[in-house]
């Protein structure tokens, strides 16, 4: 190994045992989280090591680290703006792709709630009907009982549901209604 080598990596040594909690301080009184100040602090000091012979000696070093620090922080600042407004442009681009779930989400939470009110022998046959795909054959099969009950059970547990829907919907009107909040149309 060059002796000139490590003469140089123990100055850097020395130098980093130094000046590393004055420049952490000084990150993290200007980086938003300590995870970024942390990147500054090792950002900073790969530097100094890149840059080694451009290094004051003490106590110019500190300044210098600031310095350093200081573009760094500004580096990470633009990375970060840049990042946001990429978001905020793919964000756009994908509202106009992608169609808005929000009412599939009500709708769907809607009816789990109906079901979950639903007996469990009317919520079972609509799951296997609905989730599970099965014919009124298939599911007379699942549940050990004869196609024609199984039509008769799913015709009216799905009766049963839509009247849990509609009262529900019906419920959330007269809320509405009956709101000090709600003016009725003139």
């Amino acid at each position: 190994m060059d002796p000139g080598a490590s003469g140089r990596e123990e100055r850097f040594r020395r130098l980093y045992a130094a000046e590393v909690d004055a420049l952490l301080g000084f990150a993290l009184r200007r980086a938003d989280r300590a995870e970024d100040a942390a990147d500054v602090v090792a950002e900073t000091f790969l530097v100094a090591w890149r840059r080694f012979d451009d290094v004051p000696s003490p106590p110019q070093a500190r300044l210098w680290l600031y310095g350093v620090a200081r573009r760094v922080l500004a580096n990470q600042r633009r990375g970060d703006v840049r990042r946001t407004a990429l978001g905020g442009r793919l964000r756009q681009e994908l509202s106009t792709v992608l169609p808005d779930i929000s009412h599939a989400v009500v709708e769907r939470d809607v009816i789990a709630a109906a079901l979950d009110r639903l007996a469990e022998r009317d919520r079972e046959v609509l799951q296997l009907a609905a989730w599970e795909e099965l014919t009124p054959a298939e599911i007379a099969e699942v549940l050990g009982v004869s196609a024609v009950a199984v039509r008769t059970r799913l015709s009216r547990s799905r009766a049963r549901l839509r009247l849990l829907v509609g009262e529900r919907d019906r419920t959330r009107t007269l809320t509405l209604d009956a709101s000090p909040d709600h003016q009725e149309p003139r």
